[in-house]
């Protein structure tokens, strides 16, 4: 059975989402105060933390800033505010999702699912490789960008590139995919479990974050290009050269 921390501050809303969940095979420890939710975490570790953004104490937001320093878990904000600058904000902050309270309970259930696989996949040992074969799986080189999937660490000219973990797995995703056009739904189905809606413009602002860190240029991308209408190409060939 998986184990969710939700912090929430209204009692009966913590409790009929505590209650579906529960009879899912999933147990919910509800937390009411933002200040005290840390504690709890740090005691109870569980598989994966969700957070109302209105907290007393401390809100949803600066706790999944503080959180995401020194917890590697899945974070999920579970809102009534249906903001697109609140989810691009929750997506930098660290969070994996970003869920509307009124999203149907069946869909709730199926997204803390999907992040509670993608998890326990990235923990799994079941399927032991050779050192060296899961030494490469783990690490992607081109020229002088260097990403350790491992250790979530990425170096570009020996400098260490400081990334949030929603744009390290969007980085990921994409050096994956190196020299292939991937396009927001695919993107948006891999990284969240969720369709493109024509509207979300979350992969277009983390895509300019990501570019800004690894110097390419804004103005003509040569390292992570856009591809008019079709998506965004990772270049393999494109990280000998300084912007």
């Amino acid at each position: 059975m998986n184990k969710i921390v939700f912090v929430e501050d209204e009692p009966e809303v913590g409790s009929l989402i505590a209650a579906y969940l529960g009879r899912h095979d999933i147990e919910v420890i509800v937390e009411t105060r933002g200040d005290r939710a840390e504690a709890v975490i740090a005691a109870e570790q569980p598989d994966l933390v969700m957070l109302d953004i209105m907290l007393p104490g401390k809100d949803g937001m600066t706790l999944c800033r503080d959180l995401r320093s020194q917890w590697q878990g899945p974070i999920v904000l579970l809102t009534s505010l249906d903001s697109d600058m609140n989810h691009i904000l929750a997506l930098e902050m660290g969070a994996q999702d970003y869920i509307l309270k009124t999203t149907p309970p069946a869909v709730l259930l199926a997204r803390l699912r999907l992040h509670l696989r993608q998890a326990q996949l990235g923990q799994s040992d079941e399927a032991p490789a050779p050192a060296a074969a899961q030494k490469q799986q783990k690490l992607l080189r081109f020229g002088s960008l260097t990403i350790d999937a491992l250790n979530r660490e990425v170096t570009l000219f020996s400098e260490q590139i400081v990334l949030s973990t929603a744009d390290f797995d969007l980085l990921w995703e994409l050096a994956s995919h190196a020299g292939q056009i991937l396009n927001r739904d695919a993107l948006l189905k891999t990284l969240r479990g969720v369709s493109y809606d024509g509207l979300d413009r979350s992969i277009d602002v983390a895509i300019s974050r990501l570019r800004k860190k690894l110097h390419d240029s804004a103005t003509e991308p040569f390292r992570i290009k856009t591809i008019r209408n079709k998506g965004y190409l990772f270049a393999p060939q494109a990280w000998d050269t300084q912007a």
